[in-house]
């Protein structure tokens, strides 16, 4: 008995989905322990819209990590902040990566201190980006600028490590 023609084409098409949904799926498979902390933006200007929304990545877990982006806003001279006042990380290496928008004035840097922490990014010029990462163990520790008096103006937020 011949099976007709179309049904075995409909059987290898059958197959074909099969076999490349079974490989997407795997390819998005993982680990379990990764985590994903996003932080959303909590200032508004046209400044903010061109700096990186917060986010956060995680490597593989022997070297797992928390990177958080945040962008530089500049409000007249003296009101001066980030996209994010309030960001949440994970225990361990934590980087906090500062976009210093092109449009901006003046030169920004990150630091990050409390808990016997106290390390400082580079500064960069307007259009450039800088990071500080650190190891960081569970606590609150104060994420700021270190530019003479941009802290006083506004540049400072609180990172909250879990």
């Amino acid at each position: 008995m011949a099976v007709p023609r179309t049904t075995i084409r409909r059987w290898s098409m059958l197959a074909a989905a099969l076999l490349l949904l079974s490989t997407a799926l795997a390819a998005c498979g993982g680990s379990s322990s990764g985590s994903t902390t996003t932080a959303q933006p909590s200032a508004s200007s046209s400044a903010a819209a061109s700096t990186p929304s917060t986010s956060t990545t995680t490597s593989a877990p022997a070297a797992a990590g928390t990177t958080l982006a945040i962008g530089a806003v500049e409000k007249g001279d003296d009101h001066l902040g980030f996209t994010s006042r309030q960001l949440t990380a994970r225990a361990g290496t934590v980087t906090i990566k500062l976009a210093n928008g092109a449009r901006n004035e003046y030169p920004h840097g990150i630091s990050i201190e409390g808990n016997g922490v106290d390390k400082d990014g580079a500064v960069v010029k307007p259009g450039n980006a800088t990071s500080v990462s650190v190891t960081l163990r569970p606590g609150t520790y104060t994420f700021y600028c270190p530019v003479h008096e941009h802290e006083k103006y506004g540049m400072k937020g609180t990172l909250t490590v879990t």
